[in-house]
């Protein structure tokens, strides 16, 4: 059966009367050069902007003219001041507060801004899809999430209340990630209006994540520990951490030269900023981050206030300088997950992954 937009808004949003949904694109610029994904997202967003402009027709809700706005430049940065209505200079502020849902079918994520509004005004919600492609439509798009939302609820009720996640990678390399006073979220693919808790997901859905803790509380240090393996473009580099930051990257090549360069640039960054499962199972591989992750363990470094920490954007050298980069450890992936491991106060343990393969 073909995918289908309307029958996935409706699933997901469960749309109602009276509601205002918006679609939302960033743009390329003089300093951010074009490519042929971002064109065909862009063609992408137009198609699901006019299928919930035929969804709204039937069940009585509006659908904005496409909203785009400036790219950012870097994932999860501030929005700008201005966007555009079809040509026509808006507050972008005030237009996405102005609507009940919206579709970020972006370049650069928005998650972060847009989680900041979410927690501003109860009737708000919105869909981030930073890199989203076509090809989703007949892979994790597709997926079934009632069956999605179970798996996560599972892997939820196994990390709530835990102290560890023990994970141990397939290069032997070993990690603790200290997620004490930390409530584990779901990202399932099911966002209604007026939903309680989180009203900000990830459009392909399917993940159980949990910021790390990041030693806020004074005298009572992080223990997130260990050393973390990175595969880039054939170069195996180890990422060092204690106290939830990356100390020491080792490696000798530019993917090594590159990620120090990066951290040194804005030490913010190394913070680790999120332990996640991702469960679609009709996710692939691909190298595109935002479907990748949906399709096993992952971690990222840098922001983490949009998912429940304490790291934001004025804790950046710069706006030009805040980033939240997950990487993935799934099939398809050159490094890989051996063990994975939660770890209650009690001494119970729930073995989430063993061998590459989820256990629960």
């Amino acid at each position: 059966m073909s995918f289908d937009v309307e029958r996935l808004l409706e699933d997901v949003f469960q749309l109602q009367e009276g509601e205002i949904v918006t679609v939302m694109i960033d743009l390329p610029h003089d300093d951010i050069s074009d490519n042929p994904q971002w064109q065909e997202r862009r063609q992408m967003a137009e198609a699901w902007r006019e299928a919930a402009a035929r969804l709204g027709g039937r069940l009585g809700f509006k659908v904005n003219p496409m909203l785009s706005y400036p790219a950012t430049g870097a994932n999860n940065a501030d929005l700008p001041a201005i966007g555009w209505l079809e040509g026509e200079e808006v507050d972008l502020r005030e237009t996405l507060l102005g609507s009940t849902l919206v579709l970020a079918m972006t370049e650069l994520s928005a998650t972060a801004p847009l989680s900041e509004m979410a927690e501003e005004q109860e009737d708000f919600r919105a869909a981030s899809m930073p890199g989203i492609l076509r090809s989703m439509e007949e892979t994790s798009l597709s997926a079934n999430y009632t069956e999605v939302a179970r798996r996560c609820q599972i892997i939820e009720e196994a990390m709530t209340g835990a102290e560890i996640v023990d994970v141990l990678f397939s290069t032997g390399h070993r990690c603790f990630f200290d997620v004490r006073h930390r409530t584990p979220e779901v990202d399932d693919g099911f966002l209604p209006r007026f939903k309680e808790g989180d009203r900000i997901i990830n459009l392909p859905s399917g993940e159980t994540f949990v910021v790390p803790y990041e030693g806020e509380i004074d005298g009572d240090p992080t223990w997130t520990a260990g050393i973390i393996p990175v595969m880039e473009e054939g170069e195996l580099i180890l990422f060092h951490v204690t106290d939830n930051r990356v100390m020491v990257v080792e490696g000798d090549g530019p993917v090594a030269e590159r990620y120090a360069g990066h951290f040194a640039e804005d030490p913010t960054r190394t913070n680790i900023a999120e332990v996640a499962f991702g469960v679609n199972e009709k996710a692939v591989v691909t190298g595109n981050v935002l479907e990748d992750e949906k399709a096993g363990f992952h971690w990222a470094f840098g922001r983490s206030d949009h998912l429940g920490g304490v790291t934001g954007v004025d804790a950046f050298a710069s706006p030009e300088t805040v980033v939240h980069q997950d990487i993935v450890y799934a099939k398809g992936n050159p490094v890989q997950v051996r063990r994975a491991v939660v770890i209650h106060p009690n001494g119970r343990t729930v073995e989430i992954i063993r061998d590459g393969e989820y256990l629960v």
